[in-house]
């Protein structure tokens, strides 16, 4: 894991615990850590709706599903304009409602992303004496030919990035408006 952050324990004992990804020579791979001021159950309710990616992720216009939302279900996502690519199609490989972990595989699409995977976890905190959320999101991709390892990752962390602020930001959001419960019982 090359995140170029340093972690602290906690964050470091949850990376080696649920963030493990098989890399080979030619690929990158990062962990990422955001730490929300929402609570767990309502930052989780936005992450596991592996169906609506496009309520906290601001590069996705649409997402149409293909199946229904378990394990290897296939979901469509329509990208906006301004990235190097239109369309993802993504497959859920783990939906675990008690540990809170989501991981997904890119399968298809026109992008550059080839054997993509990627896994995110909430983790309960409590920031200023609040609940709060901690949210680790890791990846291995292939290094495109052209590319290097630090230029691919530098690529998809910002996004990664891009993804994790805004989740913050529409969790915070509803944690602010009270709108603590979770999303349809999650």
């Amino acid at each position: 894991m090359n995140g170029g952050d340093a972690y602290g324990m906690m964050e470091a004992q949850y990376i080696r615990r649920h963030h493990r990804h098989d890399i080979r020579d030619d690929q990158c791979s990062s962990a990422l850590v955001k730490h929300v001021k929402a609570p767990v159950n309502l930052v989780w309710s936005l992450v596991r709706r592996f169906d609506q990616p496009q309520k906290y992720k601001p590069f996705v216009s649409r997402c149409i599903m293909k199946g229904d939302l378990g394990i290897g279900s296939v979901r469509e996502v329509n990208v906006k304009s301004g990235l190097p690519a239109t369309t993802s199609t993504e497959r859920l490989e783990l939906l675990d409602d008690e540990e809170h972990i989501l991981g997904m595989k890119i399968v298809g699409g026109d992008h550059r992303l080839r054997n993509y995977s990627s896994i995110i976890t909430v983790h309960p905190e409590v920031i200023e004496g609040r609940p709060g959320t901690m949210v680790i999101e890791s990846f291995a991709v292939d290094v495109p030919e052209g590319n290097t390892k630090d230029e691919t990752c530098y690529f998809v962390e910002a996004l990664i990035r891009c993804n994790l602020k805004s989740l913050a930001d529409v969790s915070e959001r509803m944690a602010v408006l009270d709108q603590t419960q979770p999303i349809n019982g999650y």
